[in-house]
């Protein structure tokens, strides 16, 4: 009995088997040469564009990084900075003609560990996340 597959049987045996999708179910897409999470952030982004074009927002940014945490070094072990990345931040234009500052997130599953990064985007920098789906 042979204990070890030939080059054939090994193709063979991951050809079988599908790729493994997201934990959550997302698919990334990719337009305009830019990859998105899923296709509810890459629908998002467009509708964006749409209104930056109109003038409705202005200084739209995609995957923008807020540091929460900086790394520290323990005394049994060092620890990463803990970084929360908004899907887009963006100016949008108020009723007086002022603009508002906008931190969004395209959430399909609220994880806890993006709940906890919210409300540490509150407490640090003051920010209140705008969520879409």
């Amino acid at each position: 009995m042979s204990l070890h597959w030939t080059e054939e049987q090994y193709q063979d045996y991951i050809g079988q088997h599908p790729p493994k999708r997201n934990k959550y179910g997302n698919k990334k897409i990719t337009i305009d040469g830019i990859t998105r999470d899923s296709l509810a952030e890459s629908n998002r982004l467009e509708q964006l564009k749409i209104l930056q074009r109109a003038g409705a927002i202005k200084n739209l940014q995609f995957q923008v990084p807020f540091l929460l945490i900086e790394k520290q070094q323990g005394e049994n072990r060092n620890e990463r900075a803990v970084k929360y990345i908004a899907d887009f931040v963006y100016d949008e234009q108020q009723a007086d003609g002022s603009y508002k500052h906008i931190v969004e997130d395209c959430k399909g599953k609220k994880t806890k560990d993006y709940i906890i990064k919210r409300k540490l985007m509150l407490y640090i920098h003051g920010i209140s996340i705008k969520e879409t789906k």
